[in-house]
């Protein structure tokens, strides 16, 4: 009865072992389903081969559980404090990338640690998740609009998001842009931000299409290539239009069950291009039909509702927060990518989570879930809700 609130809500959150009955295991089980649906359809493209990328995968997705699973037996206040630290690495990755990066694909964006090639900005997003949780955490409610008080989370947002840029990498850097305004709207920051933002957004691209072609050129030509193929994919199909044209064909040639476990044509013919990354969705279309792309976006919605669910349970401020970035970071993941292969958006090389092959966004997504899975485990009980 003299146990004060405070006490009550400290001495309720789980110690010990006792943390793994409080993990998320819905979230959990069906994050172990959407990697099972990436194993599958690397062995596929491979020509029902465990190797090259199945087998590699595997690994990958083992070391991340395990790196998620040891993440959510820490206390959250830990990952809170480490927030700043986090979001500065990140920013110095980037910044070695620009000096010693390797390049790949006409864009220098990894850093080469031979073990694995680390992929810089895909920690950015998330470590801006963390800063911004962080910074609004320690604000007061009524400072979160005033002006003075924007310019900081702006330039958290800017910085990583001009440095990814020069890389060229324009998808994660506007991606980074929208992940963070996401994280600024759920801390309150006022809606006439984001229509001053909208009109600033609406006056880039018209000066984007302007300046084409002029020396002040704001964009490679390789990109505005890109959202030519986008507008219209039958003027270049042979070249530009090429990725999409082919997506197109493998999406369409699946109908409602598909043709079957590795005999898709686009993908086994090699007439699909980065089948095994960015394109493997259309893969999953063209063999298991729309029955078997639509499994993988239910799998993908109930993570999202699970986790939109952990977090308006949460009754901390910065987990709360937390929570929310990561799951939005996930969604824009999968939906940004799953756009591109339909054609309803540009082609800005955006992996699917848990399914493309790749090592960076593997881990980093795995790394953000146990950020979620300490921010759920360790809420203070003493609230029942």
């Amino acid at each position: 009865l003299s146990m004060t609130y405070l006490e009550y809500k400290i001495r309720a959150v789980p110690k010990g072992f006792t943390k793994l009955f409080f993990l998320n295991w819905p979230i959990i089980l069906l994050l172990c389903a959407a990697g099972a649906i990436g194993i599958i359809m690397l062995t596929s493209v491979a020509g029902n081969s465990w190797h090259p990328w199945a087998s590699a995968q595997l690994k990958r997705f083992f070391v991340g559980f395990v790196l998620m699973i040891s993440i959510a037996m820490t206390p959250i206040w830990f990952w809170k404090s480490m927030s700043v630290l986090a979001y500065i690495t990140s920013l110095g990755l980037l910044l070695l990338v620009e000096f010693f990066g390797s390049t790949g694909m006409g864009a220098q964006r990894w850093l080469d640690l031979g073990f694995i090639n680390l992929q810089p900005s895909e920690m950015a997003k998330i470590t801006l998740v963390m800063v911004l949780a962080f910074y609004y955490d320690w604000l007061p409610d009524e400072r979160t609009s005033k002006p003075l008080w924007i310019i900081a989370p702006l330039a958290m947002i800017f910085l990583p998001f001009f440095l990814v840029l020069q890389q060229p990498d324009l998808g994660t850097s506007l991606l980074i842009v929208l992940g963070g305004g996401v994280m600024m709207f759920l801390a309150g920051v006022h809606w006439g931000y984001f229509g001053a933002a909208l009109s600033l957004g609406v006056g880039g691209i018209f000066a984007v299409f302007y300046s084409r072609g002029k020396d002040w050129q704001l964009l490679n030509d390789y990109q505005y290539r890109r959202i030519d193929t986008f507008l219209d994919p039958s003027s270049d199909p042979l070249g530009a239009g090429y990725h999409i044209t082919q997506s197109k064909i493998a999406l369409g040639s699946g109908g409602w069950t598909g043709r079957g476990f590795g005999q898709g044509t686009q993908s086994r013919l090699n007439f699909l291009p980065e089948k095994h990354t960015d394109f493997i969705f259309t893969t999953l279309a063209e063999e298991f039909g729309f029955i078997g792309g639509i499994s993988l976006l239910i799998v993908y919605a109930l993570i999202v509702v699970f986790a939109i669910i952990a977090a308006i349970r949460n009754k901390d401020r910065f987990s709360s927060l937390l929570i929310y970035g990561v799951t939005f970071t996930f969604f824009l993941y999968f939906a940004v990518n799953m756009a591109m292969v339909m054609g309803l958006a540009p082609v800005v090389g955006v992996p699917l989570p848990l399914v493309s092959y790749g090592g960076s966004s593997l881990l980093v997504l795995m790394v953000a879930f146990g950020l979620l899975q300490s921010a759920h485990v360790h809420k203070p009980r003493g609230v029942i809700w």
